[in-house]
């Protein structure tokens, strides 16, 4: 069987607190006894119960991350920088990939709730009834990082979704576009669907360039479905001189398909996306893209759910927005 705690302290010659006073790095224990104890633990091989020190310490220091879909090169890229920042402070991420299954996620955050969490992070909105009213009841620490769900109780860590993609049309038709499509994404999300949305027409309409509902289409932010959705576009007469896809992820579906319909990224089609993930230097043409700067949305969604744990009385007056900016690539060509 494997050592306990009091097998430790029984060979050692102290008391079960001294070992645990050991074990917990705390200051009230002398350097040669310290030093007696490690040893003991050393030769006996004990390991000391990480659910039995969490009950004692009433901490876990688990925190619970529900991801949409970790194919994304946002969400996974994203999630590197919240684990990475997550470690610094000694905290360890129970990660949850729902794939949009909202039955999936109930399930995860029982668990969470039965694993005892110091914290939650969630990086979608599509919340049923149910879902809000569990994570409504909670008593542990919530935070939403790169989405703003409808419920306002809890703390967002976001861009301007809407600021965002109203810049990125307003690049193209100051590059002379006029026939500008759009590749949106699932409507039912206000941040990156109906935001990024509205962002679009509102700077066509701004500039008086048309807005041609031939030109636009919405998916489901993946590579395969921008592929499918700019094959439905080179259909269009007159073809459109320019794309926006919110995503990184649909901007590179949509120039793989333009490649083999044998014509260009810029040459014939210019294309920005959304996002800055690492997909953008790894093509050809380099993708321009609205950035978001996601290593800092990870670290600052960390760092402000640490603070929630730590305080229970501290709570941001409103959303943590953060800064967007056009990163000009190679992909965008101005027709003037």
């Amino acid at each position: 069987m494997a050592p306990k705690i009091k097998d430790v302290a029984k060979k050692a010659g102290v008391s079960v607190t001294t070992v645990s006073r050991v074990l917990n790095g705390e200051k009230y224990v002398k350097d040669d006894l310290k030093a007696k104890v490690k040893r003991v633990i050393d030769e006996l091989g004990y390991a000391p119960s990480h659910i039995a020190r969490s009950l004692v310490r009433k901490k876990t220091n688990l925190i619970g991350v529900i991801v949409p879909d970790l194919t994304s090169s946002f969400y996974s890229t994203i999630l590197s920088s919240i684990e990475e920042t997550a470690s610094l402070n000694d905290y360890n991420l129970l990660v949850c990939n729902i794939i949009e299954d909202t039955d999936k996620e109930l399930k995860y955050l029982n668990v969470f709730k039965e694993m005892r969490v110091d914290g939650i992070i969630i990086m979608h909105e599509k919340l049923n009834d149910e879902i809000r009213n569990f994570i409504n009841k909670l008593d542990t620490p919530v935070i939403f990082s790169s989405v703003r769900p409808v419920d306002h109780k809890f703390v967002s860590v976001i861009i301007d979704d809407y600021e965002a993609a109203y810049d990125a049309t307003r690049y193209l038709v100051d590059l002379g576009h006029e026939r500008i499509a759009f590749i949106g994404g699932d409507m039912r999300d206000i941040t990156s669907g109906q935001n990024r949305y509205v962002g679009y027409r509102n700077a066509l309409k701004d500039q008086r360039v048309p807005i041609v509902n031939d030109y636009i289409r919405f998916g489901d932010y993946k590579t395969q479905s921008g592929y499918n959705l700019m094959k439905e576009l080179l259909a269009c007469e007159p073809r459109p001189t320019a794309l926006f896809a919110v995503s990184d992820d649909m901007a590179v579906g949509a120039m793989n398909c333009i490649h083999d319909h044998q014509l260009k990224v810029p040459d014939d089609i210019s294309i920005i996306g959304f996002d800055g993930s690492q997909l953008t230097e790894l093509v050809r043409p380099r993708l321009s893209s609205m950035e978001q700067p996601i290593q800092d949305m990870g670290k600052i969604t960390v760092n402000t759910l640490i603070e929630l744990i730590s305080d229970p009385a501290f709570s941001p007056r409103e959303d943590l927005i953060l800064g967007h900016k056009l990163v000009v690539r190679d992909s965008c060509r101005s027709i003037q």
